[in-house]
């Protein structure tokens, strides 16, 4: 069961993931986990990680009560703007793996969104 969801997941990202390749803009990708939930924004052509953020990075984490709650990955979010922002993007194309955009997948990009980043 839990690997026909996995492959069913991986499928839905796979068409979100070439309809991005053809706008051709950076790509903020998440992996949501049980304990944690990650953050990369990757180059146009998928060739570099630009900027990453995680709830196990202390400076992320460091005062969360817990790290795989929506408030974390709001703040996830939030940093992953900022190194966004750092590096020079302002526009970027949202890529949900697959995950509905629901809970802690909508925190993150509400909160990235709030802290200037275009999708």
């Amino acid at each position: 069961m839990a690997m026909e969801k996995k492959i069913a997941r991986l499928r839905r990202a796979k068409s979100t993931r070439a309809r991005i390749r053809i706008l051709g803009v950076p790509r903020l990708s998440v992996l949501r986990t049980g304990q944690h939930i990650y953050a990369q924004l990757f180059s146009a052509d998928g060739a570099t990680v630009i900027a990453s953020a995680n709830t196990l990075q202390a400076e992320v984490g460091g005062g969360l009560k817990s790290k795989k709650n929506i408030e974390a990955a709001a703040q996830v979010g939030r940093v992953i703007a900022e190194r966004a922002k750092a590096a020079g993007i302002d526009s970027i194309a949202f890529d949900r793996s697959g995950y509905r955009y629901h809970g802690r997948i909508k925190a993150l990009a509400d909160a990235a969104r709030e802290a200037g980043l275009q999708f």
